[in-house]
């Protein structure tokens, strides 16, 4: 019973670490850019959450979506305004510049007074609710992120195989100057996948902060969603996903079973191992170059 309480926690962290990898996943397949700054929309979303609900007094069916919405609006509106002037400059810069990104949003919210200093709890309807499901003390919460997760990735894929903008997005994604020439808006596009890429930040954030805490360092769990993005393979958006869940279910097991320390790194370990063994990942593309 233990080992299956650590397997289903593990998967439930592993939910919020695929829900950012899959935000590394989608602007990395529409601009071929690395966004360092998931981490920090994620810590943005949660207190747009947290603010909805707290200084608002917007109820929880409304908050929640709101929070979303106004992070998919910040997303598009930090891509037109800082990402596109800098796009086709050397990839380092980019990287460099949404690090930056990073830095500045997390310093922000530090400097807003009695908010940004301290540790905040998101009063959500199932907070420390738990199940008992034979002989399993199953937390509401987990239970909670892992069907918002698997909700999510079917709206996701319904959007990308039904609808004109998924499709149009798939097509950017493989060659965006083909894209550009058949008369797709790859700008606005990519304005679209910031947006995106921002609003599952803030779900993953949302679903975060019941269970921990609404915090400015938050955003540092995105240096663990960066491995379950490679594990899963950089290019997939499923393997996005399915890495968290390896990232998530392998550090609850170290965490309990191996010495103390084991679990800060356990995301490492699993990443030079896959580096070894599948250099593209899970689901990543097998390119071949002529020469």
């Amino acid at each position: 019973m233990q080992f299956l309480q650590l397997v289903i926690s593990g998967i439930a962290q592993g939910c919020i670490y695929g829900l950012i990898a899959l935000g590394f996943v989608l602007i990395y397949k529409a601009t071929e850019t690395v966004s360092f700054a998931q981490g920090e929309l994620m810590m943005l979303g949660a207190f747009a959450g947290l603010a909805a609900l707290a200084t608002l007094g917007l109820p929880f069916w409304l908050a929640v979506p709101a929070a979303i919405a106004g992070m998919a609006v910040f997303g598009v509106l930090l891509e037109r305004i800082v990402i596109r002037p800098i796009l086709g400059q050397p990839a380092f810069s980019i990287v460099m510049l949404t690090i930056g990104i990073g830095y500045v949003a997390r310093g922000t919210i530090t400097m807003i007074p009695s908010i940004g200093t301290e540790t905040h709890t998101l009063a959500v309807p199932y907070k420390d609710m738990v199940w008992n499901a034979g002989g399993l003390v199953i937390a509401v919460e987990h239970v909670v992120v892992i069907a918002a997760t698997a909700a999510l990735c079917a709206l996701l894929y319904a959007a990308f195989r039904y609808s004109k903008v998924g499709i149009a997005m798939q097509a950017a994604s493989q060659n965006q100057l083909a894209a550009y020439y058949m008369g797709i808006p790859v700008r606005r596009l990519n304005g679209l996948v910031w947006g995106l890429a921002s609003a599952v930040a803030a779900i993953a954030g949302l679903l975060l902060a019941p269970i921990t805490f609404v915090h400015a360092n938050m955003g540092l769990i995105g240096l663990k969603a960066f491995p379950a993005a490679v594990v899963g393979g950089f290019g997939s958006l499923p393997g996005a996903i399915v890495g968290g869940l390896v990232i998530g279910v392998v550090e609850s097991l170290s965490g309990f079973y191996l010495p103390e320390g084991f679990k800060d790194i356990a995301a490492y370990i699993v990443v030079l191992a896959m580096l070894v063994v599948m250099p593209n990942g899970l689901f990543g593309e097998r390119l071949r170059k002529k020469v």
